[in-house]
């Protein structure tokens, strides 16, 4: 989801003067969609569903949700193929229809053919369904924190 710039430094702004209600209100809105991902994520060991993490910046105004790191995101690469599937592969001829080498594809002790087939792996998506999902109950929150957030700077008060 994104903003417009004005009210986001209008509320940064807010944010060094006084408590704002945004913070937990989209650490809430996080969490929410980071259910709906772990229950649509496609379940093999569990382990990337496990990986999946929410990050929620100090000021409210920004919120990550899914692999966070390095070392998760060398490990869990595979995640993006199982969301938008992948092509497979049929190696009778390159591009442009020029032919093929002849050497067989072996790496010493597996033989695999000349030409290996790799059949096409089908979508299951499960990023974008969980943002959809939530997306009306994630809106509706923001504004109603953003609204009171604004009245309360708008009246003056500060922390309490």
């Amino acid at each position: 989801m994104s903003g417009d710039f004005k009210l986001r430094r209008t509320l940064r702004n807010i944010h060094q003067s006084m408590d704002n209600e945004l913070a937990p209100v989209m650490r809430d809105s996080a969490e929410r969609i980071l259910s709906t991902m772990k229950s649509l994520i496609p379940k093999d060991t569990g382990a990337a569903a496990a990986a999946l993490k929410v990050f929620v910046s100090k000021s409210g105004l920004d919120a990550q949700i899914g692999i966070r790191g390095k070392r998760d995101g060398d490990r869990f690469f595979y995640l993006k193929f199982v969301e938008y599937g992948t092509k497979g592969y049929t190696g009778n001829k390159r591009s442009g229809g020029r032919s093929r080498s002849t050497k067989n594809k072996s790496d010493g002790a597996t033989f695999y053919g000349k030409y290996p087939d790799i059949p096409a792996r089908p979508a299951h998506p499960w990023l974008r369904p969980a943002k959809d999902v939530n997306r009306e109950y994630v809106i509706a929150n923001i504004r109603a924190a953003i609204g009171r957030t604004l009245s309360k700077a708008s009246k003056g008060l500060s922390n309490g």
